[in-house]
């Protein structure tokens, strides 16, 4: 089993969103018992919140089903627990390396440099632009699951 943990700053609007996409990717592919896939935060900021509802109206828009999560933070120990630590920007980068410390297993890396894409998935928080973060985050989640 594959094991993907998708991370961004707060754990309720991209990670999430990359969460429940990557989901509904791998079940269409009929893929689900070859995967299993998670979400977490580099920041403590909203911890046990459910996701953004920007987040949770593009996914439905999309017809992507949206599960119970609710906003945890990232934990040193669970490093060897995921085969891919996938985080959105180069700021949850940095936290990812400040909670795990290095990466001697090469598992931590950003979503759309899956896609061969150089650069950050915007934070819709800030953009309010829910439509473009779900076309980067479609983008990199199809890429992943390609390499896959």
């Amino acid at each position: 089993m594959t094991r993907i943990l998708f991370v961004c700053h707060g754990n309720i609007c991209r990670s999430t969103m990359a969460q429940f996409v990557m989901e509904e990717l791998v079940r269409r592919a009929g893929r689900e018992r070859e995967f299993a896939i998670d979400s977490a935060a580099t920041s403590s900021e909203e911890l046990g919140n459910p996701p953004h509802h920007g987040t949770v109206a593009k996914l439905r828009r999309e017809g992507i089903p949206v599960g119970g999560h609710r906003a945890r933070r990232l934990r040193r120990d669970e490093y060897a627990d995921w085969d891919h630590i996938i985080y959105m920007d180069a700021e949850n980068a940095r936290g990812v390396e400040r909670i795990l410390g290095e990466d001697p297993d090469g598992r931590v890396s950003r979503l759309l440099d899956w896609a061969g894409i150089g650069r950050d998935v915007a934070d819709p928080w800030y953009t309010g632009d829910f439509d473009a973060t779900y076309r980067d985050v479609l983008v990199g989640c199809e890429a992943l699951l390609a390499a896959l």
